[in-house]
């Protein structure tokens, strides 16, 4: 088999793929757990956590181009990119663990410590993932090889996310027997260990086989002027910060939502009939939904051989954004509607969080092809940057949101702030989803066109060999 051409073993796609799930340990756990951490045990307000998200998550966005720009001058003999995960997966273990620490201060002491310790953690998870997410565009030229590793990937991400959506909770009550904020600091100190052995596991296992031509310099205005005139990633950035924008809000909302408006105790749920508590009935939300959207992520490959990326990605987000939005019409005790539309939210999210890094690497591609230099971890980083802003006014908007609809931590809802807390697990996030999808309905790169790419791209190179070697 020509090495331009070479299919990764199964060990290597697994390796790679468990720094996903390392990395989804936290994610997930900011995602969702965060925004309650900050407002009903941290002690903060919800408008004072808005600030601090929007603010905070704005400089993270804007470091990681930085970043990549580093990343791809990095010359080791481990890489360009693999040091970067072994190097920092323990400091970033540390920072998590401190996150969720509370600090005996005052509130402005605590407001600063976790000004400190938020930005710290995003810019620790900066440094692994921009190297992380830029590896996959090395590790084979394949593009059809490249979806299947992101496959492996967004597989071993939703294990993090199960496990993390399983753990959480139940870890807090468990370590903290009634003490919260003791509970969370054990919990990510578990969860921390066990992500920083699978970014350990993930530089053993991987190599880096893609170079940039030879001879390539980088100058950092051309590398710019590269990727802002790189539509098809212009495309996929700006869909990126809507569909981030739509799963941070929603996912944000959902322990609100089943805290204060669902109907728990003696209920009926998929034919089971027994006494739900709220944190139950989360947990077995949150894990069944993660269990559905694994199962669309491993049928992304088929499903893109048939109609594309590109109609797979904006279709599937579509169909999200549709049985999001039905939420509106639930009431409290329709816990059996609740599951289904989530089981149809989350199959359809799964091929959209897969094609969203394969189709980066393929702009990478792209912009190798048209410019005749590569600048991946640029790219990776950048599309971070899309992915970190959507993140920034999602997580702001969700905070911002309950505060204007009157939101209280730990009492008895109004009628206002209920009504935020079912827009914002329905109307509110289902309009963000349709913007990314309306973009990316004029995304080029189809299947023909990575094609007829990939097989340019594998002749230049082997022209550059030959030239190199008759020199």
């Amino acid at each position: 088999m020509n090495a331009e051409q070479q299919k990764l073993s199964i060990k290597e796609k697994v390796g790679y793929s468990l720094g996903d799930t390392a990395s989804n340990l936290f994610f997930l756990t900011f995602l969702i757990f965060m925004p309650k951490f900050y407002t009903d045990v941290f002690g903060l307000t919800a408008s004072a956590v808005a600030v601090m998200f929007l603010v905070t998550k704005i400089w993270d966005a804007v470091n990681d181009p930085l970043m990549g720009i580093i990343a791809d001058r990095t010359d080791t003999k481990m890489g360009k990119y693999r040091p970067y995960i072994l190097w920092f997966a323990i400091p970033l273990g540390v920072a998590g663990v401190l996150t969720f620490t509370t600090p005996g201060f005052g509130e402005n002491g605590k407001l600063i410590y976790a000004y400190i310790t938020y930005t710290a953690v995003m810019m620790l998870y900066t440094i692994v993932n921009v190297p992380y997410s830029a590896l996959m565009g090395v590790m084979t030229p394949n593009a059809a090889e490249r979806t299947v590793v992101s496959s492996y990937r967004f597989v071993a991400a939703f294990v993090g996310q199960f496990f993390a959506q399983y753990a959480v909770g139940m870890l807090v009550v468990k370590f903290g027997g009634g003490d919260d904020a003791k509970g969370y600091q054990l919990a990510l100190g578990l969860l921390s260990t066990i992500a920083v052995i699978l970014l350990f596991i993930t530089f053993a296992t991987t190599k880096e086989r893609v170079h940039p031509p030879k001879g390539q310099k980088s100058p950092i205005r051309q590398d710019m002027r590269d990727l802002l005139t790189n539509g098809p990633w212009l495309m996929i950035g700006i869909a990126t910060f809507f569909q981030l924008s739509f799963i941070s809000l929603r996912s944000g909302i959902i322990p609100y939502y089943f805290d204060y408006y669902v109907s728990s105790g003696e209920v009926s749920l998929l034919g089971i009939t027994r006494d739900w508590s709220s944190e139950t009935l989360l947990t077995t939300y949150l894990m069944s939904g993660t269990a559905i959207m694994v199962l669309g992520a491993v049928l992304t490959k088929k499903l893109t051989k048939m109609i594309g990326k590109a109609i797979s990605y904006w279709g599937f987000l579509g169909l999200s954004a549709a049985a999001t939005a039905l939420y509106y019409f639930l009431d409290p005790d329709d816990l059996n509607l609740m599951f289904i539309l989530n089981f149809v939210r989350s199959f359809a999210m799964g091929p959209v969080s897969v094609l969203q890094w394969a189709m980066y690497t393929d702009c990478a591609d792209y912009s190798e092809w048209k410019t005749g230099r590569r600048a991946t971890a640029l790219i990776m980083s950048a599309s971070l940057f899309s992915l970190k802003m959507g993140l920034a006014v999602g997580s702001a908007a969700l905070t911002w949101i309950l505060a204007i609809y009157g939101y209280k931590a730990n009492v008895e809802q109004s009628e206002e702030s209920i009504k935020g807390i079912v827009l914002l697990m329905s109307i509110y996030p289902a309009i963000i989803a349709l913007f990314g999808m309306i973009v990316m309905v004029f995304y080029p790169l189809n299947n023909k066109k990575m094609t007829q790419i990939e097989t340019e791209l594998v002749e230049r190179r082997k022209q550059a060999e030959n030239d190199s070697a008759e020199v």
